[in-house]
């Protein structure tokens, strides 16, 4: 990407977006039905994570790229037009994130910050601000970092802020693995799953998500070059999150996590903790010992 490509990204920088949704019994319902047991039990009605279920994009059918998420414009960005107008929810021209020109898209990580409890029944407003946008080189070339700032609201009270850190790249099959599967720390091993397509397709029904390496094995393994279908970062993180909580025996004031590794099925999903009631770091990882996800978490 050359620096007038880059600069053709600036105008999204501050842009905003504002969205609103109810946390429905419903909802809650769901999201336990899908990740029990694996969620923290000392949290009241709210399981956390939640939110990242909520006040999402609504887009039609019409309006997703062959990958599933939104369209982002042409193929260069330097032919789109910049936003109308940074304080407004959409434009019509652009939406909210930027139109970076690289087929890849991925969560690469955040920060949360946890003020108040989210409660059954309340209107929930996300204010968001593309905060940074930043290109680096990476040994799969190109990388476009997006960091985007959010505050997740009832009414004047903010409940969660979060910071979060989207990368775009090229398309490249990850390296495969020939190692030996590892024996787990039992010192550190607190649970494990296998995740499988089901747990997959109602996540991302849980997240509205139609990236289709979630559930499309031909297009996962053959257009984006993964070995399998792709277990979501918030699906991960969310896993994690809880297992903080359980290990604080409240919800992490600060929860700061990174996508490591792409976790592909069939895999055995391993979480670790290594920490008190304090502070600690929690991870996934997979048989063979290799780390997918990982977080750092205090109570304060």
């Amino acid at each position: 990407m050359t620096q007038l490509d880059l600069d053709a990204l600036k105008p999204w920088l501050g842009r905003t977006e504002t969205k609103e949704d109810v946390l429905t019994p419903g909802l809650i319902d769901k999201f336990r039905a899908t990740l029990d047991p694996h969620l923290w039990d000392g949290g009241g009605d709210v399981p956390l994570g939640i939110h990242w279920c909520l006040t999402l994009d609504a887009v039609s059918g019409s309006s997703l790229s062959e990958d599933g998420h939104s369209k982002r414009g042409g193929a260069r960005c330097r032919r789109l037009p910049a936003p109308q107008s940074r304080r407004s929810a959409h434009s019509k021209r652009g939406g909210f994130l930027p139109p970076v020109p690289l087929p890849a898209r991925m969560w690469a990580g955040g920060d949360i910050t946890h003020i108040a409890p989210l409660e059954i029944g309340q209107t929930v407003t996300r204010r968001s601000r593309i905060a940074d946008i930043t290109v680096k080189q990476g040994r799969s070339g190109t990388l476009v970092f997006v960091d985007v700032e959010h505050a997740y609201s009832n009414g004047a009270q903010v409940c969660i802020q979060e910071k979060q850190t989207i990368v775009y790249r090229d398309i490249i099959a990850p390296k495969s693995e020939t190692r030996a599967p590892a024996a787990p720390d039992p010192s550190t091993l607190k649970s494990r799953l296998t995740p499988d397509p089901v747990l997959l397709f109602r996540y991302s029904a849980l997240t509205f998500n139609a990236h289709r390496i979630h559930y499309d094995y031909t297009y996962a393994t053959e257009t984006e070059a993964y070995s399998g279908l792709v277990v979501h970062g918030p699906l991960q993180a969310t896993l994690l999150l809880n297992l903080a909580a359980t290990t604080l025996k409240a919800s992490p004031h600060r929860f700061t996590f990174r996508g490591l590794a792409p976790l592909t099925l069939p895999c055995e999903l391993q979480l670790n903790c290594l920490g008190d009631n304090d502070a600690g770091t929690v991870w996934c990882q997979d048989r063979l010992g290799k780390r997918s996800f990982a977080a750092d978490y205090t109570a304060a």
